[in-house]
């Protein structure tokens, strides 16, 4: 089993990841966001939705989402959130490297660093192909990360984070020249350590941007917050946007 899908993961650290505050946040975000800025009645796709802190706010915003995600428990902490809000939203259960939905979308997210989870390149790309085929042309893929050029400016420190009654340690260590990060995560919560450690993919920006080419978006751009910032030595995370291209034709490298 891959460390993504361990739901037991997920439910341990969710309180963590996807803490009030952060979903006060995240909601503050969208409000604020010129890369967020989408109109009532856009269709958006939240590719590994996770508890839903985009989900809820676009959708009180008026967009019709879709939410999916492999978790099971995860799934339902959104329509939790979704029902305690008043909102409604799709919710899917489905895996990033095989969920296709032909020319439904305008714009596709992921968001949290969601993207790289697989050891094989072709797979990561095939994410990024899945979300061209799901977008209608002139749509937009969306993702947010930590670049390696941020993650570069504070690995080494362990990380500690509070969440209510528990805490966690986190430890970085850079794999494969660069091109591969494992994340090594300390639970403690009522004197009981819980362990756990997750892989992915490590990309700069010119190497996110050279995979949507490589996946057929045009327009690429990359930005160092969800403020439009450049990607600079000032960023803060690595935000990649592009777009299905309007005209019919084949996609880029086939």
């Amino acid at each position: 089993m891959h460390w993504y899908e361990d739901d037991g993961f997920w439910v341990d650290f969710a309180d963590v990841m996807f803490s009030e505050a952060r979903r006060r946040a995240t909601a503050d975000l969208i409000e604020r966001s010129p890369l967020l800025d989408f109109p009532a009645g856009t269709r958006v796709l939240d590719l590994c939705c996770g508890p839903g802190l985009y989900v809820v706010p676009l959708a009180r915003r008026g967009c019709a989402v879709t939410g999916v995600d492999l978790s099971p428990a995860m799934l339902e902490r959104a329509r939790a959130a979704c029902a305690a809000a008043g909102v409604d939203a799709r919710l899917v259960r489905g895996d990033m490297l095989t969920h296709v939905e032909p020319e439904t979308y305008d714009v596709v997210l992921n968001v949290f660093t969601s993207f790289g989870y697989f050891a094989r390149e072709e797979d990561n790309l095939r994410v990024l192909r899945n979300a061209y085929d799901s977008l209608v042309p002139g749509g937009r893929l969306l993702i947010d990360m930590m670049g390696k050029e941020v993650l570069a400016g504070w690995i080494g420190r362990p990380q500690v984070v509070e969440a209510g009654d528990a805490y966690v340690v986190q430890r970085d260590t850079i794999l494969d020249d660069w091109t591969r990060l494992r994340t090594d995560w300390t639970l403690v919560r009522g004197g009981i350590a819980r362990e756990a450690s997750i892989t992915s993919a490590l990309y700069s920006a010119a190497e996110l941007r050279a995979l949507f080419h490589r996946a057929g978006f045009t327009d690429v751009e990359a930005y160092g917050d969800f403020d439009k910032v450049p990607y600079d030595n000032h960023a803060k995370r690595l935000i990649v946007r592009g777009t299905r291209p309007a005209a019919a034709g084949a996609r880029a490298g086939q």
